[in-house]
């Protein structure tokens, strides 16, 4: 990677779950995609993990995920496939955002 591409890296904006592949990391990229209605979804998928950002916020709400899963689904268990994360977390028992308290 270029060092010009590598400095960008650092003033972007996005946030949002790293999930190992799978059919719960698709559940996640709909339920992004429904629950954070206006925003571009952003997919990076590189194969073994997958990368889904917003811009400044995404929601993830337990709802949309068991919707798209077709299934009964506990937020916490997200945590099994969450490899990592960009910016700040808050989670609570029926939710999920991803945030940057300050615009870079």
């Amino acid at each position: 990677m270029n060092t010009a591409v590598l400095g960008q890296a650092y003033r972007n904006n996005l946030v949002g779950p790293v999930m190992r592949a799978g059919d719960l990391a698709q559940a996640v990229i709909e339920a992004a995609r429904t629950d954070n209605p206006g925003k571009d979804i952003f997919v990076d998928d590189k194969r073994a993990y997958i990368r889904i950002h917003a811009e400044q916020e995404m929601i993830l709400r337990q709802a949309t995920i068991e919707e798209e899963l077709g299934r009964p689904f506990r937020m916490n268990d997200l945590e099994v496939d969450l490899s990592s994360f960009a910016g700040q977390i808050e989670s609570g028992d029926d939710s999920i955002r991803f945030y940057f308290v300050k615009k870079l």
